[in-house]
């Protein structure tokens, strides 16, 4: 497999950005969300209301740059995995690669997801960026497999990948957070996602001619029969 080397989450590039992040960050938790302006965010960092606006279209990007950078990571690293990887295990490689948290990382991602938990406009943002995450991995299934994009395989994939990858966060952090010497995210990915792939092996995921035809001549039918059952 070609070595990739993506950027670690949590790492922006530039200081400007990384400082603004912490600075909006320690605002959030101690103002609220709703109370900090930009401007407080852009002078709290010493920069000005214009170079805030540069790296951020808005207050609330500043808690989900750091997922945005890791769909595009995981885009990236996917593109470059070799053509022989099963499929499963170019998907599992490409999550470990881009998610390589450490223990002291836990107290700023949770203040993240607090946040994006409790205020109601950032939870409503975060099923766009999950769909994002999803059809990263569900575009490189299509891609591999031969299947259509937004068809089954692609989908089923890319939505059991994020749920599966939501847990082990959620059980990383929880250990973390207790303390525990085998809080490192990746290992608790790798379980995951290795238990995932049993039941998405090669052989059932890539397309041949008679699967695809099958698949062509049922959605004919359900067409046919919706247009029947509306007086088409």
């Amino acid at each position: 497999m070609t070595k990739t080397s993506p950027p670690r989450r949590g790492r922006p590039h530039g200081t400007s950005v990384r400082k603004l992040e912490l600075v909006a960050l320690r605002l959030f938790a101690e103002q609220g969300f709703h109370e900090t302006t930009v401007e407080q965010i852009a002078a709290a960092a010493g920069v000005s209301r214009r170079t805030f606006f540069r790296y951020f279209d808005a207050k609330s990007a500043v808690l989900w740059n750091e997922f945005d950078s890791e769909v595009e990571a995981i885009r990236a690293t996917l593109a470059a995995a070799e053509a022989d990887l099963p499929v499963m295990q170019a998907i599992r490689l490409a999550v470990l690669a881009t998610n390589d948290y450490s223990a002291e990382d836990v107290p700023e991602l949770r203040m993240r997801m607090r946040l994006i938990a409790t205020v109601p406009e950032l939870a409503a943002s975060a099923a766009v960026r999950y769909d994002a995450w999803e059809r990263t991995i569900g575009d490189f299934v299509a891609e591999r497999t031969g299947w259509p994009p937004g068809s089954l395989y692609p989908l089923a994939v890319g939505r059991a990948t994020l749920a599966v990858s939501r847990a082990a966060y959620d059980r990383w952090a929880a250990r973390a957070t207790e303390g525990r010497a085998d809080a490192d995210l990746t290992v608790y990915l790798d379980v995951a996602l290795a238990a995932l792939a049993v039941g998405f092996p090669d052989d059932i995921l890539f397309a041949d001619d008679a699967r695809l035809a099958k698949v062509r001549r049922t959605s004919r039918v359900g067409r046919s029969t919706r247009l029947k059952s509306d007086g088409g």
